[in-house]
């Protein structure tokens, strides 16, 4: 008698295996969506961090992040999230364009 699997188990498996990774597929796009929207909204706070930073130094608020970026408080990549949105001041408060 031979030892090893046959086609059917072999077909079992694979379909087995098969089923577990497109079920896991919406929830890895799920956890990555969930970075990308954490990272930005972190960025969001470090931009307003540097605006307080900004007002404390010049003693009036940064109406645009350019005037953040000459101070060297940002830089220019910490403008834009992940996903490419923009961050921008409204109001005195960093906020996704």
């Amino acid at each position: 008698m031979k030892k090893g699997f046959t086609l059917l188990e072999m077909i079992v498996v694979v379909s087995v295996i098969t089923l577990l990774f497109l079920l896991s597929i919406p929830n890895i796009q799920k956890v990555l969506n969930l970075f990308e929207k954490k990272g930005c909204e972190a960025q969001l706070k470090v931009i307003d961090a540097a605006i307080l930073e900004y007002k404390m130094e010049f003693n009036e608020i940064a109406d645009d992040t350019s005037q953040l970026i000459d101070a060297g408080y940002i830089t220019e990549e910490q403008t834009t999230c992940q996903n490419n949105d923009q961050i921008v001041i409204v109001d005195g408060q960093a906020s996704i364009e």
